[in-house]
């Protein structure tokens, strides 16, 4: 009787839409309900009562949650599928939210209705098209309140307010771009295990339940629908807690595993091979067909998207093939027997059952030998594991009903380096790669490796944002840097954010440069730490020193801001940008300044033994401020989350400095000119003897560096006085003295140009006085005449080179479709090209490559004739689109002959190594002599999905560096 009642109380009183669509949540006289049908799905229960804890943090009421409407009175949320009978109900026929929401996957509407019962004031309706996209509703609600998606797991704290009005309420959600997506949990052992074990779920001190609802509910809130449990050692199998999988079916999560664990197996907890035998299909099928069927069985109920295949128990290849032609058969077999195990426990009709295979490390090989897939499996292209996606679907591939999708590293363990300890992917190559991924089709399953979620913030909200939502990503490839403006201003304020974003922007290209966990140089797993950096000391202004210094004003500007910020932001601040990057600055200043320790010890600097002693405080550093974030960060809510030393690798150790043997005594003191590294007798005739600078022109590096040090514990009092006015010096005059920092000093020495006698080569002079010992430095500026010289348009050689970003091109020519197009904000130079359309027609002959291609020019001018240039092109180490295509451009000068280059690497080579760890694959093409005078560097798009970055060209000056080479133009 009392349903009757409710429903005929419903549907006497037709909904009337409110045009402002504006709802008052709280304010003195205005205090909103929650309602939710408790027959329908779990996860709106779940979503209720977080609303109303979002509610309660933003104004610090909390609304009362009910189950019936007709009890409900003022202003009043209802949330709901918009098929329940309870939404139904109150929307009015001429509403179009069912319609909208009609067959649509995870949407959701958001209505203001006015007067819909006696009691109600006003009614906003969370209609989704399924549970999850309720809950998505939800949860956009709770972001327009200002409630963060990382409110507990990043401690982002709301605004407070005590009014609180929702405007423009208003809102249909179009079905996300990608069906699932999710997060994989990896190599927890340093991390979320412990952390997990000490703090949520310590009755069985492991990865459970408790921990399973927080991420769920991020999930849920960041718009995601899947997760591949975390499967190390350290933690026991997903299904080994029966809590979990309930936990996932009640918030509505998927559950699915890596590309090593069919079946929703662990192979690494659940498989003994002391009781059951190999992992062997071929000679164990029994024990493994009955191991995965057992959990198909068990698995039946809830929602899944089941990997299919087989590898090792670990992250191995599959046993028992001999061959990859053999193994490719027995995955066939294999995949038949799984499919059906899913018909018989799952549902009869297979294909409608989510099932991916992944095609990772020796799997795609097993797969490129014409291994029958069936149609409705979803393949999962996998990065290689550094951010660049090994491979997308052809267009044969594309039409597979089951589609494909995405396995994207954001956190790895393995060769020829770990990144387990800091977010070091560039977000402009996570959009450039995941863009790629879309348009090439793959928009069924994108999932991506989040180690133990922090500190990956912001990487696993650009990820999930993209998957959810891609659209304006492809627009504009410059939005990504927007989104995470956006983000940052979300979090601590619009003027807090623009200046956070250009702080975070180059702390991620510092790291697209070198990862942090890359300081220590090795190109294979590290076992020791004696690789020195590939840094330059002595040369383009020391580019050491100038990494140093661009980590040091980010850290000036973060310790800055860490004064600034509220009390309430504080904890967040200190997670999302702070740890990251004062930590990087440290490790960077760990390893370059033992650098300079070594280096400078080789010519006697007594300023030696200071970077050693900075090298050391650097790690100290590191250990105090991850011993802040384990133990007071939030109360120590993170006890146990962030390790300095994932893996004990020897990159997180403290440096191991070099002993040296004191030289025998000589002079006090002494100085090094830029370029110096030890004296050259073939300098004898010039004005400065044996030391010079490099070569002043007005388009080349307008300043260059002189060393004044001590190679002894004397006071030296120094001066510096210059043969003419046009040669300038930052300081003429100082003292070194045996203090820390004191030791040396550094002059940076330029030209008046307007003072310069003017013809075309001067020479002269700067003289260094001091403790009786007198040092002369040649200074040579070349100012040509030359009228071809009068212009700002072409790059020039300077110093025997010259050096150009690929985006600042001469001249571009497109031909038909095929173009070369800017990709903001990604490579060493800040900006890159990208040969497109990604889906052109593969070019199997290039001898019509000046007619057909797309292509770029490049200006220059060379001072000197060149009898052996070499032009060193730098692109990014992606891989080729698909088993269609290569990574091929071509070169050519003047016209001259087209040489036809392919940076395609195989497998993990050493070379592909050495290309990841840099974030660069180069390629160098002779020249034939060049006489002086102006020239045209032309670079022919051959191959799409190819990104040019910066390109060098060798006159017989270049000298070795590992950042970017200052334009000379």
């Amino acid at each position: 009787m009392k349903h009757i009642l409710s429903f005929l109380l419903l549907i006497s009183f037709p909904a009337l839409p409110v045009s402002a669509q504006n709802f008052v949540l709280v304010d003195a006289s205005t205090k909103v309900q929650i309602v939710y049908d408790p027959a329908e799905a779990k996860l709106d229960s779940i979503a209720a009562t977080l609303l109303a804890q979002d509610i309660e943090l933003v104004t610090g009421y909390k609304p009362a949650v009910l189950t019936d409407l007709t009890k409900a009175a003022g202003n009043v949320i209802l949330l709901g599928k918009v098929e329940s009978r309870v939404v139904q109900q109150v929307l009015d026929r001429r509403s179009g939210v069912g319609s909208s929401l009609k067959g649509k996957w995870e949407a959701f509407a958001l209505e203001v209705i006015k007067d819909p019962l006696p009691n109600i004031s006003q009614l906003l309706v969370v209609a989704g098209s399924d549970k999850r996209g309720t809950a998505y509703g939800v949860f956009h609600l709770s972001e327009k309140m200002g409630v963060s998606p990382w409110y507990w797991w990043a401690d982002v704290k709301p605004v407070p307010q005590k009014v609180l009005t929702l405007s423009d309420v208003a809102f249909v959600s179009a079905p996300p771009s990608v069906k699932y997506r999710g997060i994989f949990l990896n190599d927890e052992d340093w991390g979320l295990q412990p952390w997990a074990a000490q703090n949520i779920d310590t009755d069985i001190k492991d990865i459970g339940p408790n921990t399973y609802a927080k991420i769920f509910e991020l999930l849920l809130r960041l718009k995601a629908n899947l997760i591949w449990p975390a499967m190390h050692p350290s933690t026991k199998a997903f299904f080994h807690y029966p809590g979990n999988p309930k936990v996932a079916d009640a918030f509505g999560i998927l559950v699915g595993t890596s590309h090593a664990e069919p079946m929703l197996r662990n192979n690494v907890d659940e498989w003994n091979e002391k009781t059951m035998g190999s992992f062997d299909y071929f000679s164990n099928k029994k024990a493994v067909a009955n191991y995965w069927e057992k959990r198909v069985a068990e698995s039946a109920g809830i929602e899944a998207v089941y990997t299919l295949g087989m590898r090792g128990i670990h992250d191995s290849g599959m046993e028992g093939a001999s061959n990859r032609s053999e193994a490719a058969r027995m995955l066939e077999q294999i995949i038949a027997d799984q499919r059906n195990m899913l018909q018989k426990h799952v549902n009869k009709n297979v294909a409608a059952v989510p099932q991916a295979f992944t095609t990772y490390k020796e799997v795609l090989e097993i797969y490129d030998q014409g291994m029958k897939l069936p149609e409705d499996i979803t393949i999962v292209w996998p990065d290689d594991n550094y951010g660049y996606i090994h491979r997308f679907s052809n267009k044969q591939e594309q039409q597979r009903a089951g589609g494909s999708g995405v396995y994207y590293h954001a956190s790895y363990w393995g060769r020829p380096h770990d990144y387990l300890w800091l977010s070091s992917t560039h977000p402009a190559l996570i959009r450039a790669e995941m863009a790629k991924a879309y348009e090439m089709k793959s928009e069924e399953l994108w999932v991506l490796n989040v180690g133990d979620i922090k500190p990956l913030e912001y990487t696993i909200q650009l990820f999930l944002d993209m998957a959810y939502g891609v659209e304006p990503f492809l627009k504009e490839s410059s939005y990504v840097k927007q989104h995470q403006q956006d983000w940052l201003a979300g979090i601590f304020g619009k003027e807090r954010g623009l200046q956070l974003n250009e702080v975070m922007w180059q702390y991620y290209q510092l790291a697209f440069e070198r990862k942090p966990e890359f300081m220590g140089w090795s190109q294979t797993e590290p076992t020791t730490q004696t690789n020195y950096t590939s840094y330059n000391h002595f040369y383009y202004g020391d580019e050491a020193q100038q990494r140093l210094e661009k980590y040091a004003a980010l850290e000036q500007q973060v310790k800055q801001l860490r004064k600034e910020v509220s009390s309430e932001q504080a904890d967040a601040f200190y997670q999302l940008v702070y740890y990251p990057v004062v930590g990087a600055s440290l490790m960077n200043q760990k390893f370059l300044y033992r650098d300079k320790h070594k280096l400078y010890a080789q010519q006697n600097r007594t300023s030696a033994q200071d970077y050693a002693q900075l090298a050391r405080q650097a790690y100290a550093g590191i250990v105090k401020e991850t011993n802040y974030f384990n133990t007071q960060l939030s109360n120590g809510k993170w006890r146990g989350m962030m390790s300095l030393q994932p893996r004990d690798l020897p990159v997180y150790h403290e440096p191991v400095l070099p002993t040296f043997t004191k030289p025998a005594p000589g002079t006090a003191w002494e100085v090094a000119p830029e370029g110096f590294v030890e004296k050259d007798s073939s300098l004898l005739n010039l004005p400065g003897g044996q030391f010079t600078l490099p070569t002043f022109s007005p388009w080349g590096s307008q300043r260059y560096f002189l060393d004044v040090f001590l190679t002894s514990q004397q006071e030296v009092n120094w001066k510096v006085s210059t043969s003419g006015k046009w040669i300038k010096v930052s300081e003429t005059q100082g003292v070194l003295t045996s203090e820390m920092g004191q030791k040396e000093r550094r002059l940076w020495v330029s030209i008046d140009w307007n003072k310069l006698p003017k013809k075309k080569l001067a020479q002269g002079y700067i003289t260094v006085k001091g403790g009786g010992e007198i040092y002369r430095v040649a200074v040579i500026a070349v100012a040509p005449t030359n009228t071809d010289l009068k212009t700002d348009k072409e790059f020039r050689e300077t110093n025997g080179y010259v050096a150009m970003h690929a985006s600042n091109f001469s001249r571009k020519t497109d031909k038909g479709a095929a173009t070369w197009t800017l990709v903001d904000g990604l490579g060493y130079a800040g900006n890159s090209l990208m040969a497109l359309p990604l889906q052109s027609a593969p070019v199997k002959e290039t001898d019509q490559v000046k007619q057909t291609a797309a292509t770029v020019e490049y200006d220059f001018y060379v001072v000197s004739e060149a009898a052996s240039p070499v032009v060193t092109v730098n692109t990014l180490p992606t891989h080729p689109l698909t088993n269609e295509y290569s990574l091929r451009y071509a070169v050519s000068v003047d016209d001259g002959p087209v040489q036809v280059v392919d940076f395609k690497t195989v497998g993990r080579s050493d070379e592909w190594k050495q290309n990841v760890l840099q974030n660069r694959a180069q390629r160098f093409i002779k020249l034939p002599p060049l006489k002086s005078g102006k020239h045209v560097l032309k670079v022919y798009s051959i191959d799409p999905g190819v990104m040019l970055d910066y390109i060098t060209i060798d006159l017989g000056g270049l000298k070795q560096a590992y950042s970017i080479i200052p334009e000379t133009k």
